[in-house]
């Protein structure tokens, strides 16, 4: 009668094992799986950001700093290899290159009414719209995975298996700029 209570233990937490692991694994392929729609966004975004520099470059020649900073910041995100921290601050960097643009449009205001540009501008902020969206799942599918990884005993099948790759994972945050008091008076 003993060994049959000790076997059925043993099975229950072999299974119980199992379907940890297995929760772990599936929440680790959607990290994964979150973080490639942010990237699929971000490239969408690089490519267009070089035909909206051309067009503002008819308008302001003096601005061809915008292009070399765009540049800069398509290749500091190529070059992360997937260090999710890295290509934030790639991203973050674009993200000011993009509201200096955007500026431009205000002290041009022909450039504000070129067709180009307000298309551009259409398919950028829609674009944004896309990575603000994918930002988020990928915060909050994170935070699952984090959580999970971190509470015991679950903490135990994540530190004896996986590889390293049951560990936290960062979130995606917005850069400093980003992060700043707005002040709002009445």
């Amino acid at each position: 009668m003993g060994w049959i209570i000790f076997g059925v233990v043993v099975v229950a937490l072999v299974l119980w094992f199992v379907g940890v692991y297995n929760k772990f694994i599936s929440l680790h392929q959607r990290v994964k799986n979150a973080w490639a729609q942010i990237d699929t966004q971000l490239v969408r975004r690089f490519d267009l950001i070089p035909n909206l520099v051309e067009t503002v470059k008819g308008y302001a020649k003096h601005e061809s700093d915008t292009l070399e900073k765009v540049i800069a910041a398509r290749t500091q995100y190529m070059s992360a290899n997937g260090d999710v921290e890295k290509m934030a601050q790639a991203e973050n960097m674009l993200s000011g290159t993009l509201k200096s643009i955007f500026a431009l449009s205000e002290a041009y205001p022909e450039l504000k009414a070129n067709v180009n540009f307000q298309q551009m501008q259409t398919e950028l902020t829609g674009t944004e719209d896309k990575i603000a969206y994918a930002r988020q799942f990928y915060n909050d599918t994170v935070q699952m995975f984090n959580t999970e990884i971190a509470k015991f005993p679950n903490s135990i099948v994540a530190k004896t298996t996986g590889g390293g790759k049951f560990v936290d994972q960062p979130f995606f945050e917005a850069a400093a700029e980003e992060k700043k008091n707005v002040r709002v008076q009445f």
